[in-house]
């Protein structure tokens, strides 16, 4: 790829302050750019860069005001980080090889049905009934079981397995290692001392626009289903349990916990390591911290919340505070009592 800074620019909707003439042809990071490259500055951390930086173009705010001299030209943008984003996935698309048609070896059921430019790489199982929309791309050792539909231009990444009767929506992205619609954990306590397991009949639906990362894993529903809504973004290691429902445009950190039953409202960030009890309805916009325990519902929407179990994150750094200096008060008490 090579295109001009005034193109860049047009590009992601930026005005360019400097020499719009160069060329760039590759992407890197502001601390480490070189001459023929693009970089952004989104936090104010890494400011120090922009003075030094061999970039040639580097993409900022719209208010951004330097303090002294510097080299590179600059592309202002209402958000540096979305302009930046939106430019890699453009550059990542010239980047990709378009795969299309069938490897060998791979199997096909008779009855499984194809949309255009569909890509089914070696290895490959797909079951009966399989529905695949248009530019759907299934990478090697992948499983596709009876009955699941994938919508247009998802993309399933090598050795993911999704069980039968399972839906995904269109353009979505599941990486290497996910599991889709295996058994919820049920089981009843018998009056032995034993554990009955508790068949799991339902399905996992996954709506459009969805990412998740390597590793996660979906439950099917007891009964009925589970269900990611769009937008959703799960990163890897996320443990999603039976009848969970995630709403829409959430983002879910690595080695998160959802219990089974559990109801993530809309536009919620959920940290890394956090667990979410079952049975429990989160408000939409609400932001748990990483390693947080959730027990109960959350009613208020918008809300921030720390610690485990968790509280609001202003009372949690009152404790933290607080905890820090816990030694020295437990010696101040104890010597209190001493002299009284």
């Amino acid at each position: 790829m090579e295109l001009t800074i005034d193109q860049v620019a047009q590009l992601i909707g930026g005005q360019v302050e400097g020499d719009g003439t160069a060329a760039l042809n590759r992407l890197e990071k502001i601390e480490e750019a070189s001459q023929g490259s693009i970089a952004f500055l989104a936090n104010l951390k890494y400011i120090e860069f922009i003075y030094t930086t061999k970039a040639s173009a580097v993409i900022v705010a719209n208010d951004f005001e330097p303090s002294k001299a510097f080299t590179t030209t600059l592309i202002k943008v209402e958000d540096p980080y979305t302009a930046f984003s939106a430019l890699l996935a453009e550059y990542e698309k010239l980047l990709k090889v378009s795969k299309s048609g069938i490897e060998n070896p791979s199997f096909q059921s008779d009855s499984s049905k194809f949309g255009d430019n569909v890509y089914l790489g070696a290895f490959s199982h797909l079951g009966e009934n399989v529905k695949l929309g248009d530019n759907v791309k299934i990478y090697p050792n992948v499983v596709i079981g009876d009955n699941v539909t994938i919508g247009n231009d998802t993309i399933i990444h090598a050795g993911v397995q999704i069980y039968a009767n399972c839906v995904v929506g269109s353009s979505c992205t599941i990486h290497s290692g996910v599991v889709v619609g295996s058994a919820g954990f049920g089981y009843a306590p018998q009056s032995d001392g034993t554990f009955m397991h508790v068949p799991q009949v339902g399905n996992v639906i996954i709506e459009d626009f969805v990412d998740i990362g390597a590793n996660t894993v979906i439950d099917c529903a007891t009964m009925g289903s589970t269900i990611v809504r769009s937008g959703v973004k799960l990163d890897n290691l996320v443990q999603v349990a039976h009848n969970v429902e995630i709403g829409k445009n959430t983002a879910i950190a690595a080695q998160a916990g959802i219990s089974g039953s559990a109801k993530i409202g809309e536009n919620c960030q959920i940290g890394g390591q956090a667990g979410i009890t079952g049975h429990l309805i989160l408000a939409n916009r609400i932001t748990i911290g990483p390693q947080s325990g959730v027990p109960k519902t959350i009613k208020e929407e918008g809300g921030i919340y720390f610690g485990s179990p968790i509280m609001d994150h202003r009372e949690f750094l009152k404790v933290s505070i607080v905890l820090k200096r816990l030694p020295e008060l437990v010696r101040r008490v104890t010597q209190l009592e001493k002299n009284s």
